[in-house]
């Protein structure tokens, strides 16, 4: 879907869907806006229910103050108007109250986007502008001057967070990729100190690495076909359970000894369709499509490792918060998650960046999944059904570890019962 090509009115319901639809806000909170070429400036109404927005519910706001449609604009029209203003280089404006964040907002303290390289990437450094009465000019002026010092996040005190950017998808991914950090955050300092990135770090996840030769395919096999269709699916499934983002998360599924497909770099994982996903085949991508940066580790695991079908990389906040702690993942919790993850080693930062040399040695029959620190948590399996569920798995059973140490200490199963379980399912 070519997102930039949909109405205003359309843009601004779409989004508004994906936020209030992944408990990012509610009934009454939050307002977006796109500013047009000619100075008009879509917004979101006041007063109407965010679950059930129409396109038809959209103002648009003149130049000159006019308001054409049905209903008076949002309440924080000002802050909008005022931002764009202060930044002409921005065309959308996103402004919620996605609980993570307003936890941020009630301490006072800014989330740390320093944990993910992606993160940072994508959000760059927060802002913070002091608490001022909501849809007030005073508000206005105070977030406005803030974004003047270049930050294009801003988080609100005692309020919420507005992000801004070039387009509608890049101010709501910015604002996504903020609530994934908080939320990541939120549970990490549970488990202990939180590692963050160093501006070399970061630079060596940034570093370009060697472009693939391009081909053109001639055909598309029946196996081919299908398997583009089942990673759509998979990926979509992933992001309506937040083990994705919609900027970060790769996945990848053999075709055959000399080919494999893989997600694309810079696609909205929501939007991801059939024609995206690139084939790559003898170490050459498709011609006119981008893989993912992953890619050589992949090709690196497939080529090492035959009998692995598939491959998933996620940043789901629960077992990312392992890897920016590098806290050890107990996986002895349940049968089911030491059945379907086994042990899960913590590889240290920067492996992922040797074209999968040393994740290679990693994984084996006995170890599926691995941990990468401050990146993400990699499955593998020999299908694509069996990455995805150690996905599932590892997220709950990291979720279920985290919220045991709220209540109590944890009692893994024993070492005699986890002999049994590997006798009877493991042997």
């Amino acid at each position: 879907m070519k997102f930039s090509l949909l109405h205003p009115r359309v843009q601004l319901v779409t989004i508004m869907e994906r936020i209030y639809g992944y408990g990012m806000t509610t009934t009454s909170g939050g307002n977006l806006s796109i500013l047009d070429e000619n100075g008009d400036m879509w917004i979101t109404p006041a007063g109407v229910d965010k679950g059930t927005l129409k396109p038809q519910d959209i103002i648009c706001v003149r130049p000159d103050g006019t308001i054409v449609g049905p209903h008076k604009p949002s309440s924080e029209y000002p802050f909008h108007r005022a931002i764009y203003e202060k930044r002409p280089d921005f065309r959308a404006i996103v402004h919620a109250h996605p609980p993570a964040l307003i936890a941020f907002s009630i301490a006072r303290q800014i989330p740390n986007t320093r944990i993910i390289t992606q993160a940072h990437t994508v959000c760059g450094q927060v802002g913070y502008a002091p608490y001022r009465l909501p849809g007030s000019a005073e508000l206005g002026a105070v977030i406005a001057e803030t974004f003047t010092q270049g930050f294009d996040v801003v988080l609100l005190e005692n309020h919420g967070v507005v992000t801004g950017g070039d387009s509608l998808l890049a101010a709501f991914q910015r604002f996504e990729t903020l609530d994934f950090c908080a939320r990541t955050l939120i549970q990490a300092q549970v488990l202990g100190e939180v590692h963050s990135l160093t501006d070399a770090e970061i630079a060596l996840a940034r570093a370009p690495g060697k472009k693939l030769a391009t081909f053109k395919p001639t055909f598309h096999t029946s196996r081919e076909r299908e398997l583009r269709q089942h990673i759509i699916e998979l990926v979509h499934r992933a992001y309506d359970q937040q083990l994705m983002t919609s900027t970060a998360g790769t996945v990848s599924a053999r075709v055959d000894e000399n080919s494999f497909l893989i997600t694309p770099y810079g696609v909205d994982r929501l939007y991801l369709d059939l024609d995206d996903v690139v084939l790559i085949r003898d170490g050459q991508r498709e011609r006119r499509k981008q893989p993912s940066r992953a890619t050589r580790m992949h090709m690196a695991i497939y080529q090492a490792h035959p009998t692995i079908g598939a491959i998933i990389t996620a940043q789901s906040p629960n077992a990312t918060a392992y890897s920016v702690t590098g806290r050890s993942f107990d996986t002895r919790t349940i049968p089911e998650s030491y059945i379907v993850l086994r042990d899960i080693p913590l590889l240290p930062y920067g492996v992922q960046f040797d074209e999968g040399k040393k994740v290679v040695k990693q994984l084996a029959k006995d170890t599926p999944v691995i941990l990468l620190q401050n990146d993400a948590i990699l499955t593998t399996g020999a299908t694509l059904m069996q990455a995805f569920d150690r996905l599932e798995v590892a997220e709950f059973s990291a979720r279920a570890v985290i919220d045991t140490m709220h209540i109590g200490e944890l009692v893994p199963i024993g070492a005699e019962e986890v002999k049994e379980l590997e006798a009877k399912f493991l042997s």
